[in-house]
C-alpha cells in the first residue's frame, strides 16, 4: 500500500455530502435512542416514520410521512435550504370517565427535520394527505433557492 503523505496513511477524500449524511445518521440514532423507555423513563410524544426517495422522470424528491390519527389541519410543512420540517400534533381523543387499562398510543406535538440530498424548488412543491399518510413532492432545482417557504397541504 502506498502512503499518501498529503492526507495521511489510508485516508480518503470526504465530501460535504458524506459529512451531512453522517450527521443525519447520528441525529437519527440519538433521536431513536431517547425513544427507548429504559433511557427516557416514559416515552414522550409521537414521532412519525419517514421515507424519502427521488425519481429521475420527473426529477423530484418525495417524502412520505406516516401520520395516523393526526388532523391534517394541524400539519405544517416548511422548506428552508436543504431541510424540510414537518410538524403537527396527534391528540388523544377525549372520552369522559375513561380509566386506562393499557396506554401505548403516543400522542402530542411532533416535529421531524428531513435533510434533503439535493436542492429543491419548494415553490413548486405538492403535498397531500390520504389515509393517514402525508406525501410531499419537491421538484429538484437547477439552482439553489434560499429562504424559508411554507408548503400547503392540498385538501381532497
Amino acid at each position: 500500500m502506498r502512503q499518501d503523505r498529503r492526507r495521511g496513511y489510508g485516508s480518503q477524500h470526504v465530501t460535504r455530502r458524506d459529512v451531512d449524511k453522517l450527521q443525519e445518521e447520528i441525529e437519527e440514532l440519538f433521536a431513536d435512542l431517547w425513544q427507548v423507555p429504559r433511557f427516557s423513563g416514559i416515552r414522550h410524544g409521537f414521532r412519525p416514520n419517514v421515507d424519502c426517495f427521488h425519481t429521475d422522470e420527473p426529477h423530484v424528491l418525495t417524502i412520505v410521512v406516516e401520520l395516523p390519527g393526526v388532523d391534517q389541519r394541524s400539519v405544517q410543512i416548511v422548506a428552508n435550504d436543504r431541510v424540510l420540517i414537518v410538524a403537527g400534533e396527534r391528540k388523544r381523543p377525549k372520552v369522559p370517565g375513561r380509566v386506562y387499562q393499557q396506554m401505548e398510543i403516543e400522542t402530542g406535538p411532533f416535529q421531524r427535520q428531513i435533510r434533503l440530498a439535493e436542492d429543491v424548488d419548494p415553490g413548486r412543491a405538492r403535498a397531500w394527505f390520504e389515509l393517514g399518510v402525508l406525501t410531499i413532492e419537491l421538484p429538484v432545482a437547477e439552482r439553489p433557492r434560499r429562504g424559508r417557504i411554507t408548503i400547503r397541504v392540498e385538501r381532497p
